[in-house]
């Protein structure tokens, strides 16, 4: 898995469907995990928590509707976007599922393209440097589309593992990111970096941002990690 590729948890239960979609998710450069019951969804989600899951509510054993709320109960994967799909079109139906906490709710049958613009969406609502979206903060500007960031107009030069390390603290300012949460998210969990090596590319993230001149923006929050502001 390539650092900054994005992970859907894909959650079908009909095969048809479920290869449609995975393969048009695939298309769109996503890496897609496929769950047909929601207690598999459940491990799979435990194992690497995805950057968007695509629900199905109508699912044997435990429901959709069931897998979203315990999902949205939990710290580590309240704020992954979650679009739900399901037969019932009632308003009930729709007010319920979004009330459970899904993100988007969309009725079958569907159309495969405008669920695709639907990913699109949310993901530039969570992971926008991922989807090639403009970043600010402060005077710092990154351009996630041409790989690009500036501090007051002046062009920084960023190594690739930077740049993504700036990216993700640009996605949430202020929030602090443990070590472990840093190397999930800019090197995969599927590549062994010691926790220690986040350290140094923070120290050269710290000297490309302050190159011509400025207070470092980013913050050490002892025994928890580092945060941007």
């Amino acid at each position: 898995m390539a650092a900054d590729q994005l992970r859907v948890l894909l959650v079908e239960d009909e095969p048809a469907q479920r290869e449609i979609l995975a393969y048009n998710l695939e298309a769109e450069g996503f890496l897609v995990s496929r769950a047909e019951t929601g207690d598999e969804a459940l491990v799979l989600v435990d194992e690497v928590v995805p950057d968007l899951i695509v629900l199905d509510w109508m699912l044997p054993g435990v429901s959709g509707i069931e897998i979203c709320r315990r999902l949205k109960t939990r710290a580590a994967t309240r704020n992954v976007p979650i679009i739900m799909l399901s037969a019932r079109s009632e308003e009930a139906d729709r007010v319920r599922g979004l009330e459970t906490g899904a993100d988007d709710y969309v009725v079958k049958p569907y159309s495969v393209v405008e669920l695709m613009a639907r990913v699109r969406t949310q993901l530039r609502r969570t992971r926008p440097a991922a989807v090639g979206q403009k970043l600010s903060f402060d005077d710092i500007i990154l351009d996630a589309e041409t790989h690009k960031v500036t501090r007051d107009e002046q062009p920084l030069k960023l190594g690739p593992t930077e740049f993504r390390l700036l990216s993700t603290f640009m996605e949430k300012p202020g929030r602090v990111w443990s070590r472990e949460q840093l190397l999930d998210r800019v090197w995969g969990r599927d590549i062994y970096v010691d926790t220690r090596t986040v350290d140094v590319h923070i120290g050269r993230l710290r000297k490309a941002l302050c190159t011509h001149g400025g207070d470092d923006p980013l913050r050490t929050v002892r025994g928890a990690g580092y945060a941007l502001g």
